[in-house]
C-alpha cells in the first residue's frame, strides 16, 4: 500500500478463546476427540433452554413490531424495567436515559474504550478478560496497563499494587472492575469495592464494572452491585443476558451510567459513547423485549438457582480434584463459571511434554510449540489438548505473566465433569514430572 494502512491498536487485538479452536479443529482433522472447554457458551455446552423461555421468545417473534428497529438508546419500557430494579435496592438512583443499549457486551465495551481519548488509560486487572484488555489496548496503540489480581489471596485484588499503578501513571483516568470476576471466578467482597471506590473519588478518576455474571454468585459468598456502593463517584456498570438467560446469541446487553452529572468531562464522554451508537442506529430489537418477560416469569427465580445450585456443586468437585497437586495453585470458584488454575512459578519450562499417540498430532504440536516467543502455559495447552483432546485456554493470554489455564465449569454431566478434571489432575502431574 502506498501509505500504512494497519491501526496502530491493530497487534493488540488478540482473543485466544475462540484462537484455540483452529488449533481443536486442525486436531479434530488429525483423528483427536476433543472436549471444548475454552469458551463460556452455556448453550454450546448443553445447557437446556426451558420451554417456558422459548414460548416467550416465540410468541414475541409472531409481534410485528419486533423486527423493526429500536431507539439508539434501547427500548423505553425494557429500560423503565432495568432503572426500577437498580433503583429499587437504595443506591444511586437512575433514569432509562441513563441505560444504553448495545448488540452484546463486546460491542459496549468496543465503544467504552474506542471513544476514550488515546492517551486516556483505563486500568484493568491481570489476569483480564481478554474483549476487555484488547479492546483497551487497541484504543491507546500500547499494551494494556494493569493491576495485579493475587492468586494468593482468593484471586483479589492487589490493592497496594492497584494504587501504586495509578499513582505513577498520571495517564490513567479510569478503572476496570469484573465482578464476578472472568477469567478467575472470584467473588469480590464489599469491603475491597469500597476501597477501590474511596480511591477513584481521591484520584478523580471513573469506574467501568463489567457485573454480567452478578446474579451467579454462589458458595455463601456475597457482594454488592456497585450501583449500590458507588456514592457519587462516575461509573458505567455493563450488564446482558447472554450469560444469565442464557442467550449469548441474542447479542444483548447494556450499560447502565452512573453520576454523569456529577462531572462535565465524563458526561461528554458519555455523550460520545451514545453518539457512536447513534451512527450505528440501534441494537437488536427481538431480545429487548424479552428481557422484562423473562426475568419477570413466575419460573425465572428457580431456573437461576437450580444453576446456580449446579455450578456450585461442580466448582467444588473441581477445587476438590486440583487443589492438593504440588506445584500448582487453585482458588475455588465462587461466582460465574470459570476456575483459573496457576502453575507455581518455574514449574513449567520448554522441555516438558506429554504423550502424544498420533504422529501427525505431535508434528502439529512441535510446530506450534517452535513459533517464537510461545509461552510456557500455551505449550502445556498444546500438549494437553493433543494428550486428552480436552481444550482449555492458556492464562497468559489474559494479560498476565502468571503461568496457568482457565477452564469452564459448564459441563452438565457429572460423571463426564468429574473425568475432565481426572484427565487434567494426572495431565499436569505428568506434564510436570517430564522435565
Amino acid at each position: 500500500m502506498r501509505i500504512d494502512i494497519v491501526h496502530i491498536g491493530a497487534a493488540e487485538l488478540t482473543y485466544e478463546i475462540r484462537n484455540i479452536v483452529i488449533v481443536a479443529e486442525k486436531m479434530q482433522q488429525l483423528g483427536i476427540k476433543t472436549n471444548m472447554e475454552n469458551i463460556g457458551d452455556p448453550v454450546a455446552k448443553g445447557e437446556k433452554i426451558p420451554p417456558w423461555m422459548k414460548q416467550v421468545v416465540a410468541d414475541l417473534a409472531m409481534d410485528d413490531c419486533t423486527y423493526a428497529y429500536s431507539p439508539t438508546r434501547g427500548l423505553l419500557e425494557t429500560r423503565e424495567f432495568i432503572a426500577s430494579q437498580t433503583n429499587s435496592r437504595g443506591g444511586v438512583q437512575i433514569t432509562p436515559d441513563d441505560i444504553i443499549f448495545f448488540n452484546g457486551l463486546g460491542d459496549a465495551i468496543t465503544k467504552v474504550y474506542g471513544m476514550l481519548k488515546r492517551t486516556a488509560r483505563v486500568l484493568g486487572p491481570s489476569p483480564t478478560y481478554s474483549t476487555h484488555s484488547s479492546a483497551e489496548a487497541a484504543h491507546a496503540g500500547a499494551p494494556p496497563v494493569c493491576y495485579a489480581l493475587d492468586p494468593y489471596n482468593n484471586w483479589y485484588p492487589d490493592l497496594e499494587d492497584l494504587r501504586k499503578r495509578i499513582k505513577y501513571n498520571p495517564a490513567v483516568a479510569g478503572i476496570l472492575i469484573i465482578n464476578p470476576d472472568n477469567p478467575t471466578g472470584a467473588v469480590y467482597p464489599e469491603e475491597i469495592l469500597r476501597e477501590i471506590i474511596a480511591f477513584a473519588k481521591e484520584m478523580d478518576l471513573f469506574i467501568i464494572c463489567d457485573e454480567v455474571y452478578q446474579n451467579i454468585i454462589y458458595n455463601g459468598q456475597k457482594t454488592k452491585p456497585i450501583s449500590d456502593i458507588i456514592g457519587d463517584v462516575p461509573a458505567i456498570s455493563m450488564k446482558g443476558i447472554s450469560k444469565e438467560a442464557p442467550w449469548p446469541g441474542a447479542r444483548c446487553g447494556w450499560i447502565e451510567v452512573y453520576n454523569e452529572d456529577k462531572d462535565p468531562m465524563f458526561a461528554q464522554y458519555i455523550k460520545s459513547v451514545l453518539n457512536s451508537k447513534m451512527v450505528e442506529v440501534c441494537s437488536t430489537t427481538l431480545p429487548q423485549k424479552a428481557i422484562p418477560k423473562i426475568l419477570t416469569h413466575p419460573e425465572y427465580p428457580a431456573y437461576l438457582e437450580e444453576r446456580k445450585h449446579r455450578y456450585e456443586k461442580f466448582s467444588n468437585i473441581a477445587y476438590k480434584r486440583l487443589k492438593d497437586i504440588p506445584g500448582i495453585l487453585v482458588n475455588r470458584t465462587n461466582g460465574a463459571f470459570y476456575m483459573s488454575v496457576a502453575f507455581e512459578e518455574g514449574r513449567i519450562n520448554g522441555d516438558q511434554t506429554l504423550p502424544v499417540k498420533n504422529k501427525a498430532v505431535r508434528e502439529l504440536v512441535a510446530k506450534l510449540i517452535s513459533a517464537p516467543d510461545v509461552a510456557p502455559d500455551k505449550r502445556f495447552v498444546y500438549y494437553l489438548l493433543a494428550s486428552t483432546g480436552i481444550c482449555v485456554v492458556p492464562l497468559s493470554s489474559f494479560s498476565t505473566t502468571i503461568q496457568g489455564f482457565r477452564i469452564t465449569l459448564l459441563e452438565r454431566d457429572e460423571a463426564e465433569f468429574r473425568q475432565i478434571f481426572d484427565t487434567i489432575a494426572t495431565g499436569i502431574e505428568q506434564y510436570l514430572a517430564s522435565g
